[in-house]
Parts: structure tokens; sequence; C-alpha cells
């Protein structure tokens, strides 16, 4: 009696370690059994081949090398210039950039470049600050519209469309109307304009993995909504957002520095970015440098945060 050539159910834990097959040219069709070969696990890239990748794009390179410099100018102002942010000599007012004053000097004699170093510490801590209220607030409700929808979903997002449709710095300078002048108020009200693009982008985050089946096995397993929203929907929706977060620093780093343009942010002399090109406007003719040199920084500093950004997009849609 030959041997079949399905094994039954019973057989199933056995032919997981090895294969049952018909050897070729046998007569008979007689059943051999070889071991599997094991599948090569894909290998993780190494940290030297991730940052030989990096290396191929000296775009980004050259953003972060921006940003780290900014920051770095805000951390410790004082390593990178000798002069003082608020004292000058008026015996040196309006010199043109040169090796001693690479930004030249203002009309009371100050270093352009110290001030703008100094003031890199105001301007990026309002637009983180602005950041993290936007991020926070808005990643919120879209987490609570986009899993709990419904009554919940119309009424955040209804109120979203309304805050889009007010332009930013207009919804800005209404809430700094409210809340008064000065930075950490330019700071808030720059966050609280630009909540709605963080909420959209998460409700929309969380409705793709909603239905995955690990979310749907997390409630038949009886966990709860609030431990299912920030334990698992949270971490699988999060990169986007990050990736607008990027970006949302550089064009908060331009709201703020245009809000201190217009005269509501720190009071002089404190130094800061806005501040600095609405001071120069007034000597544009004799001393260009005043308004042209620190606004090609602001310039660079919005166009790394779009180049971050864009990376950190183009990482999250690879995994």
């Amino acid at each position: 009696m030959t041997q079949p050539l399905l094994t039954p159910p019973s057989d199933l834990a056995a032919l997981s370690r090895t294969e049952r097959y018909v050897a070729p040219g046998s007569a008979g069709g007689v059943a051999a059994e070889r071991t599997p070969q094991p599948v090569p696990a894909a290998a993780k890239p190494s940290s030297f081949a991730r940052f030989r990748s990096l290396l191929r794009l000296p775009s980004l390179i050259l953003a972060i090398a921006v940003l780290a410099t900014v920051i770095a100018w805000a951390v410790a102002p004082s390593i990178f210039t000798p002069y003082d942010a608020i004292n000058g000599a008026l015996l040196d007012r309006l010199q043109p950039p040169s090796p001693a004053h690479p930004f030249g000097t203002d009309n009371l004699g100050r270093d352009t470049l110290a001030r703008f170093i100094h003031g890199s510490q105001t301007t990026l801590l309002a637009s983180g600050l602005a950041v993290v209220i936007a991020l926070g607030t808005g990643a919120l409700l879209g987490l609570l519209a986009g899993y709990l929808r419904g009554f919940v979903d119309e009424a955040i997002m209804r109120f979203m469309d309304v805050i889009l449709a007010i332009p930013a710095l207009l919804l800005s300078l209404t809430i700094i109307t409210g809340l008064g002048f000065g930075t950490l108020n330019i700071a808030i009200a720059v966050g609280l304009a630009s909540t709605a693009a963080f909420a959209r982008i998460m409700r929309s985050q969380v409705l793709s993995v909603a239905t995955a089946g690990y979310i749907e096995a997390a409630k038949l397993s009886g966990a709860r909504w609030p431990s299912i929203i920030f334990r698992q929907v949270l971490p699988a929706a999060i990169t986007p957002v990050l990736a607008l977060a990027a970006i949302e620093f550089g064009a908060a780093v331009l709201a703020i520095s245009a809000l201190s343009f217009l005269g509501f942010g720190a009071p002089p002399p404190q130094p800061e970015w806005g501040a600095l090109i609405s001071e120069g406007r007034d000597y544009l003719q004799a001393a260009w440098w005043l308004t042209t040199l620190p606004g090609l920084v602001i310039v660079a500093v919005v166009l790394s945060t779009a180049r971050i950004s864009r990376w950190l997009q183009e990482r999250g849609d690879r995994s």
C-alpha cells in the first residue's frame, strides 16, 4: 500500500520542522523529507551606514548646521561674540560689515551680529513655546476627534475650520490684543493660531489607524479608550505630526519676527530678530546691512526647518 501524498492534520506539527515532498524521478511517488533552509532576516542598517546615507544629502546637512548654529547662539551667546548687545560706542556708529563687525554696527555703535546672537535666545524660545502649545493642543483635539467621532468630531473640526478661515497673523493680533504685549504673549498667540493644522493632520492619521487589527484587538481585550488612544493610536500617528512641527517651527520664527517687527514683542533695547529689522529700516539707504543681513539669516532658518521637515516626512513614508 502506497503512502498518501497528503499528510493528515495530525502531522502538521512535524511539517513545521520538515517538508514532505515527492522525490523527482522516483517510481510510485516515494515521499522524502528535507529540512527547510532558514530565510535570512533583513539586516538592520548600522549607525555608520545611516551616517553615510546622511552624507549623500548635502542640503539636509546644511539645514542641520544652520539650525545647530542658531540654537548654539541661543544657548551660549557670549561664546560667539565679545560685544555687548545693549551698550555700544557712538564713535563706531553705522560702520559697514568688516572682520571686526561682520554684520556692521547700528546707529548707536552696537554690533549688529552681537545683538542678533543675543536676540536668538528670545526668538527661538518663543518659537519653541509656540510650537509646543500648537502641538499639544492640536494633537489632543485631533486624537479625540478622530477616535471618538460623532458629535465630538463635528464640534472640534467645525471649530478648527473657523480658526483656519481667519488669517493666522490676524488671529495672533487679536489674541495679543486681549493678552497684552510681550514675547510670552506673542508665543501663546502664535501657538493658538497654529492649532488647527495639527488637529487636522492628527485626525486624519487617527482615522487611518483606528481600524487596524491591533486596535480592534485592544478593544476586544477590554482596554479603556484613553489607554488605546495614548498607547496604541498616538505612537502610530505621531510621525507626520512631528514633520509638521518642524515646518511650523520655521513658520513660528517668521510669525514672531513679524509681530516683533510691528512692535508687539520685547520693549527696546532688548534685542529680538524682528525688532532689529524694524530698527534698521530708518537707515535702509545709508546702512543696508542693518536689515538685509539679519533678514537673510531668518530666511535661512525658515528654509532649514522646511528641509528637515521634508526629510522627516520622507522617513515616515518609508517606514
